[in-house]
């Protein structure tokens, strides 16, 4: 089979275009074995390959972008193209394609549109004839279940202009329609239209000028096969809205204490109701490590792939035999099920033990089921390992691998020892795979029905993974383990953040393609068609913290490029490294951190230098040091506890009190400034002149000098992973944002965050919901925020700004959110252009005076300045109940649908 590609696309100096594909004749999906196009002139390139059609018989081929003398390589946007070679008869196909660039409905493409909101329920097979010269395609998933696009053109095959005649595509291709045809070597215009099914007639026609094509050139023997890549609609663009709870925080009748994985189907019932196309989630992995209320944190799993046994229904699971036992365990969950906030500890428990009866009952039933073989099959890679590590963890108790002996260091051998089911405490092991295997059935059974439903369900990956999981254990190499992932100060966390994940090794990843990014997305797409990235600015740049230090404030950016001590002497800073780059500590600053205390703290941490300056003790000299002292006297001082702690933060003050930070890979060459070093007492005592300079540094380093590189780095990072799969991909961009990072999300179709409370580049207080772009989710706030009715009562100065300035209302604004201001805060998201407006479930019945609860500030979800927080907030409202209340239902869908957020 001869296939000749043609496109036109205007390269720059050096560029050449080539066309990579799964064919062996296309290089094997191998750009460097690419085939190179010829340019013909005017932007027009062709190459023709000949095919073994009987080895191929379906290719897959895209077209890429080679720069001479770089090893840079750009391809178009999207997964590859799709061609079956042997549905056509003719030994020669003449593909005429157009460069598929990034575009603002490119994510309409993903699993999300296309596989959910979009989903045809019925393909509409068009007979083709069996002999034909023609096919046009045309990418276009938008389209009503009831229609189909059609094409009508000058062409008497194509009704010559008449709207009755038009020529009704297939969907079998689905997302690309396809219409063959017989035509003459004529030129041709025409335009695509649909058609409704119901009325039996063409009823929108597409704008824009006329689409154009000519015969000319596609020889008598070969088929001439057009790809149009969009549809110009001569409406709007689709918008929808959504609605965001953590899994745990999900309350209906039958739940054991906490929201579980078979209560996602009432919720998506509601969202249903009420016009809702999105139910977005927090982390569901397992997090269970200490078997402590610690582990209520959904994001530090011990596993990318499990599933937290939290989540499980137990009823669906299995009933014990014994009735009344069995009705023990449902008297106390219904207990646990009244109770305000989530009991973490007693419903593990509670769970815990009814799993294992239930598997000690059923097991033998259990592990010959073939439904859980297959499961097993398909998942053992994780599974296995993962059972291995929970069954460690307990023996050893502690989930903190370098203290498990003989076992601390992964080997596959060693673990299939361990899991053989010859051994006597098998049932140890293959107790995890009967919580997964249930885990994996109630959780696709809530994503099979949410699809049917045509509601969206967005899961989230969090950056980093936890220090003492199987992931950790089982590739240490893929992470850097002597470096702590955080995020610096902010208003929120004005001492930065430590999360304690290590950072990844991204050289190490990439060595394999990614493969363990792959499998953690791949597995995420059996339950969700969206998955939002937390702190997608990590795959930028991480904020890195060394171990040895506890507070966020400690840390610098990586990848950056240091400041060289020619650079800071060429900037005016006269380098010196005992005064920029040790603490800085002088007696009047121990007088204003430790007051009375300040005798003790010389004695037992400081060392006495010339006139007022002090030293930190050795013993003492990092934060971890003194965090793990002040630990150990802390657990039996009782009522000293705060002034120990006071001690503590003073003494992180005293550690953190320099100005530059060296870069340890320079020899003593390169340095960065510290992050907020302008609120040190270090800097304080500087003259003007040094003040001046460092100020010049600190702004072209965070502000200027790393731009390029982090751009670079997320254009090598994030196509591999965000391609794995078809999943819509949504990014976490808050924070303190490079320049680089919204070119780079809009070039790879990824929507950002904007919430109206944190504006991106620019001075204003607040943002607007009206101007944000298209690829946007908007939001009033997130689970890492107080909720709308909390923010309000938080700085009433701050908040008569809101009221006057963006609310447009004169006078006083009320003490309390009043269901009014809430609801002009929900419509200003749903009047925003961005594709999603997604609220907090909290916010939205913050609109009704008899749905929302007392107390807002017993609604937050997260404090993130708090490291030892308790994940256990659930909404006070049944899910039951707010199926049945029509009054609100109603007033949230009239919203919806007003606002033109309801779809198609």
């Amino acid at each position: 089979m001869k296939i000749t590609f043609q496109i036109n696309y205007y390269t720059h100096w050096g560029q050449q275009l080539f066309i990579t594909g799964s064919a062996a004749e296309l290089g094997n999906n191998n750009p460097t074995l690419a085939v190179p196009m010829n340019h013909t002139g005017n932007g027009n390139w062709v190459a023709s390959v000949e095919i073994d059609a009987k080895k191929s018989p379906e290719i897959h081929y895209r077209y890429i972008i080679k720069t001479e003398q770089s090893e840079s390589i750009l391809s178009e946007w999207g997964h590859p193209r799709k061609l079956t070679i042997s549905a056509f008869k003719s030994k020669e196909i003449l593909l005429k394609d157009f460069w598929r660039p990034q575009d603002i409905e490119n994510p309409w493409l993903s699993q999300a549109f296309a596989g959910n909101l979009f989903r045809r329920k019925g393909t509409n097979k068009v007979k083709s004839p069996k002999e034909f010269n023609v096919r046009i395609q045309l990418v276009a998933p938008r389209i009503g279940q009831d229609q189909s696009f059609c094409i009508v053109g000058s062409s008497a095959a194509l009704g010559g202009w008449n709207p009755e005649l038009c020529f009704i595509m297939s969907d079998d291709q689905y997302p690309v329609w396809q219409a063959d045809f017989n035509l003459e070597s004529e030129d041709c215009e025409y335009k695509y239209g649909i058609y409704d099914h119901q009325h039996k007639r063409l009823v929108e026609l597409e704008s824009g000028e006329n689409r154009y094509f000519s015969m000319e050139k596609s020889g008598k023997t070969a088929v001439l096969v057009r790809t149009d890549l969009k549809f110009n609609y001569p409406f709007g663009l689709w918008k929808g809205a959504g609605m965001a709870i953590p899994v745990f925080s999900i309350r209906t009748k039958n739940s054991w204490g906490v929201g579980e994985f078979a209560d996602i189907k009432l919720l998506i019932d509601w969202a249903a109701k009420t016009g809702l196309k999105l139910v977005q989630i927090l982390p569901i992995n397992d997090t269970v490590a200490t078997h402590t209320w610690t582990d209520s944190y959904p994001y530090a799993a011990i596993s990318v792939f499990a599933l937290h046994p939290i989540y499980l229904h137990p009823p669906k699971v299995g009933l014990l035999k014994d009735k009344k036992e069995n009705q023990k365990y449902l008297d106390e969950a219904a207990r646990l099920n009244e109770l305000p906030q989530i009991d973490y500890e007693a419903v593990m428990k509670l769970k815990s033990v009814y799993y294992k009866k239930i598997f000690d009952q059923d097991k033998h039933q259990f592990l010959g089921d073939p439904a859980y073989l297959k499961f097993f099959e398909e998942n053992k890679e994780w599974l296995v390992p993962y059972a291995a590590f929970s069954r460690l963890r307990d023996l050893h108790k502690t989930p903190d691998f370098t203290k498990w002996g003989e076992h601390a260091h992964y080997r596959e051998d060693m673990v299939a020892s361990l899991t053989d089911p010859e051994n006597t405490d098998f049932d140890d092991y293959a107790v995890h795979y009967f919580i997964q295997f249930h885990l994996h059935c109630q959780m696709m059974d809530a994503a099979e029905y949410a699809r049917e439903k045509g509601v969206v369900l967005k899961g989230d990956i969090p950056i980093g993974i936890y220090r003492n999981s199987v992931d950790a254990w089982m590739e240490p190499h893929l992470y850097n383990m002597d470096k702590q992932a955080g995020a610096p100060p902010d208003d929120y966390a004005i001492s930065g953040q430590n999360w304690g994940f290590p950072t990844y090794n991204w050289e190490e990843m990439a060595k394999d393609g990614y493969h363990w990014w792959r499998m953690r997305l791949a597995k995420m797409a059996t339950y969700f068609d969206a998955y939002r990235i937390d702190h997608i600015l990590g795959f930028f740049r991480i904020w890195e913290i060394p171990w040895q230090s506890i507070e966020g404030l400690m840390g610098s950016f990586n990848p950056a490029i240091p400041m060289y001590t020619y650079e800071l002497s060429g900037n005016g800073l006269y380098f010196d490294y005992d005064r920029y780059c040790k603490p800085y500590i002088r007696e009047y600053m121990l007088d204003e951190l430790f007051g009375e205390d300040k005798r003790h703290v010389i004695a037992e941490y400081l060392i006495k230098g010339e006139h007022d300056f002090y030293y930190m003790k050795e013993s003492f000299d990092t934060q971890r040091k003194v965090d793990e002292h002040i630990s150990r006297l802390m657990s039996t001082a009782g009522a000293e506890k705060d002034r120990l702690l006071k001690i503590k933060y003073g003494l992180f003050t005293l550690i953190g009190n320099v100005l530059l930070i060296e870069d340890l890979n320079t020899n003593g060459q390169g340095y960065h400034p510290k992050i907020a070093l302008h609120f040190t007492y270090s800097f304080r005592e500087l003259d003007d002149a040094a003040k001046a300079a460092l100020d010049r540094i600190y702004i072209h380093y965070y502000y200027q000098r790393q731009e390029h590189l982090w751009r670079e780095k997320a254009l090598v990072k994030l196509p591999a992973i965000i391609n794995a799969t078809d999943m819509l991909v949504c990014g976490e961009d808050l924070g303190m944002v490079p320049e680089c990072v919204p070119g780079v999300m809009d070039e790879l179709g990824i929507l950002n965050l904007e919430i109206q409370r944190m504006p991106k580049g620019t001075s204003s207080e607040f943002g607007h919901p009206a101007h944000t772009k298209y690829l946007s989710v908007v939001s009033p706030s997130c689970h890492d925020m107080s909720t709308i009715r909390g923010w309000w009562e938080e700085d009433k100065d701050r908040t008569q700004r809101f009221y006057n300035h963006l609310l447009g209302h004169h006078g006083a604004a009320s003490q309390f959110c009043e269901p009014w201001v809430s609801r002009e805060m929900i419509l200003q998201h749903l009047h925003s252009p961005a594709m999603w407006a997604i609220f907090p479930l909290q916010d939205l019945v913050a609109m009704d005076d008899k749905l929302r609860i007392e107390n807002p500030f017993s609604e937050r979800i997260n404090e993130p300045s708090n490291p030892k927080h308790y994940w256990r907030f659930r909404f006070h409202l049944n899910m039951e109940d707010m199926l049945v209340n029509d009054d609100f239902n109603r007033m949230l869908h009239d919203l919806i649908r007003l606002t033109g957020r309801e779809g198609l």
